[in-house]
């Protein structure tokens, strides 16, 4: 889709985000001046010296992890004198001055984001498909299918993933020691049974001091996200030819699912859009979390392990994906950024990034490397999501996933406060079905 067409509607969706506040208005202006700015000298410096200079923006946290990938991009840098990338950090949400700088043209070179918002980006004619680059590259095979499939659409790659990681689920060892459970759930029946024996009411007022498993109440990204496992474990779809889908009978399942362990009283509800906090898991209050290697309890000190997600119908999981987008420009600069998006998925980067972060590789030699094995080996919480890799599904990168998991996120969350799946779930389509082209 050509710009001059796009331009103008993008404005005006531009205008109508930003109009909510005074506030937001001079915000979106600074940012386009400065952008505007940045790329001017950019385009100065190219002339200077012939050497190419690209931003990535990117939102990479904890600092240390930033810094390290500071590290491996000026690695980059001294290798090839003629690209030099800018990583600059933007704190998230990335997404309202990502569409500002659309509109006034001046995108980065690359972006680090989700890839869920793959859809919206094709819709704007941002990015670059990758389809002809990635062709000629014989890391294309050396990619997983599974990440890989979640940047398609309409049969062309949109992105590559940097780094991955999965969901599964913490529990207390010795908690469960206490309540007699010697092996851990590995169906959907088990962990019910599991929960309901680590709930325990020690003075019989309906108010247990300690509960089987926490889930997350809101309507939120996290909620969604947290709940995706179960719905993949039962074979379930959100999205049928391109349109929502949210009464699949996989998505019932796996939203009964949830609402029968809280029918067994078994679940302690997060305050709202609050269900990543650790802090009950920590303290006791609840036996079992759902939750990914990045959780602070893997650095905690109390006692604590990992299982993989039980299985419904089949064994499934969520990746927690990071994509590098190469952004629409000219044809030399868009060269550039290919070779750095290669660099990113080498050997090189993977391990070394894989090792200090503690984020899983792309790709299987990476994974398979002995340098990347003898690391693995010796960190058994996160070789359980390392082995989890090949059932892990991404979250739709349809355009307009941002509506559709608005809406489940509202069918989730009066589920979890009594509404019947069926009921929630339908009223969350019709909704849906109500704005959807």
């Amino acid at each position: 889709m050509k710009m001059n067409l796009l331009l103008s509607p993008i404005r005006n969706f531009c205008r109508q985000l930003f109009n909510s506040t005074r506030q937001m208005v001079i915000l979106g202006i600074m940012l386009s001046l400065c952008l505007i700015s940045l790329s001017s000298c950019q385009r100065i410096s190219q002339q200077n010296d012939q050497v190419i200079h690209l931003t990535l923006w990117q939102s990479i946290n904890p600092p240390e992890n930033r810094d390290y990938f500071y590290k491996l991009v000026e690695k980059f840098n001294k290798n090839h004198q003629d690209i030099q990338v800018e990583a600059i950090f933007e704190p998230e949400p990335q997404l309202p001055k990502i569409l500002t700088a659309f509109a006034g043209n001046v995108l980065p070179d690359m972006l680090l984001f989700y890839p869920e918002y793959t859809g919206q980006f094709v819709d704007l004619g941002a990015i670059r498909p990758l389809d002809d680059w990635i062709e000629k590259l014989e890391i294309k095979s050396d990619i997983r299918p599974n990440l890989l499939k979640g940047m398609e659409i309409d049969g062309h790659i949109w992105s590559v993933p940097m780094h991955t990681s999965n969901i599964g689920i913490f529990y207390r060892p010795q908690l469960f020691q206490a309540a007699g459970i010697t092996e851990i759930p590995k169906t959907w029946e088990e962990l019910r049974a599991v929960a309901k024996k680590l709930t325990i009411d020690k003075d019989g007022d309906k108010r247990p001091e300690q509960y089987g498993i926490l889930l997350p109440l809101g309507k939120g990204g996290w909620t969604v996200f947290s709940w995706l496992p179960f719905l993949f474990g039962a074979e379930g779809e959100i999205i049928t030819n391109n349109r929502p889908n949210l009464t699949h009978p996989g998505a019932i399942a796996a939203l009964q699912f949830w609402q029968d362990l809280i029918k067994d009283g078994s679940v302690m509800l997060s305050a709202p859009e609050r269900g990543y906090e650790e802090d009950a898991f920590l303290n006791g209050r609840v036996a079992m979390q759902i939750t990914g290697p990045w959780t602070l309890i893997m650095k905690s000190e109390v006692d604590h392990q990992v299982f993989p997600v039980p299985t419904g119908v089949i064994p499934a999981t969520v990746t927690g994906t990071a994509s590098l987008f190469a952004m629409k420009s000219s044809p030399a600069r868009e060269k550039a950024a290919l070779k750095f998006l290669e660099y990113v998925l080498s050997d090189e980067f993977q391990t070394a990034w894989s090792i200090k972060t503690g984020f899983l590789p792309v790709t299987f030699t990476a994974a398979r490397s002995q340098t990347y094995q003898q690391f693995i080996a010796n960190k058994p919480l996160l070789k359980v999501f390392f082995d989890q890799l090949p059932v892990a599904r991404s979250s739709p990168s349809i355009a307009g996933y941002s509506r559709i998991s608005d809406s489940l996120g509202r069918a989730i969350e009066a589920t979890l406060l009594g509404e019947s799946p069926e009921k929630a779930l339908q009223q969350a389509q019709t909704r849906l079905d109500l704005i959807w082209p």
